[in-house]
């Protein structure tokens, strides 16, 4: 066998070469499209989170001035609830004064009937006993208790007598018929 030996051409060895599969230049090539892609979508990642991040802090804007809104309704409502609360608590003291002036005014009229002569005699008390009249009226606001006393004649009182009235018996016309509930019904007897 005669080999031709030429320097310019490569020696083929026995042992099988495995090809390169990139150049140097065409894997520096890739990496820096690798590393580019990464970078890009990173940046798009941090817009994203931007954009996201400041549409959230508009809302909480928005949220913190109506908070702030809602606290000044607030105060207009208190202030309209004083108001009302204020005319109420007026009204309740003009009616309890109106019903004490009443109440006097009733035990006054008491005290000018019992001490009528024509009077005491239908109730059986004579013009030398003496009559003392003493009315306790509660003060709805405070809790206090006005007194007012008519000054008595004599040290000791005694008790005033009063007819009562019998209610009126039941009509015959009518028959009474009660409930186990409690309530009560009539019914007309023919």
């Amino acid at each position: 066998m005669t080999t031709i030996s030429d320097p310019h051409v490569p020696t083929v060895s026995a042992e099988p070469i495995e090809p390169q599969l990139l150049g140097r230049d065409a894997s520096r090539s890739r990496l820096a499209v690798f590393v580019g892609v990464g970078l890009t979508l990173f940046a798009v990642l941090n817009a994203t989170a931007a954009i996201y991040l400041y549409r959230g802090i508009n809302d909480l804007r928005t949220v913190e001035g109506r908070l702030e809104e809602l606290g000044a309704f607030e105060q207009r409502i208190v202030a309209r609830l004083d108001t009302v609360n204020n005319g109420f608590q007026s009204r309740f003291e003009k009616l309890d004064s109106q019903l004490q002036g009443r109440f006097n005014e009733i035990n006054g009229s008491i005290a000018r009937l019992e001490q009528n002569p024509s009077a005491r005699d239908d109730s059986g008390i004579s013009a030398a006993e003496p009559v003392v009249v003493t009315s306790t009226v509660a003060d709805a606001s405070s809790g206090n208790s006005d007194v007012a006393a008519e000054p008595a004649a004599a040290e000791t009182p005694r008790p005033i007598k009063r007819r009562s009235a019998a209610p009126p018996g039941p009509n015959p016309a009518y028959q009474r018929t009660e409930t186990p509930d409690g309530k009560v019904y009539y019914r007309k007897i023919n």
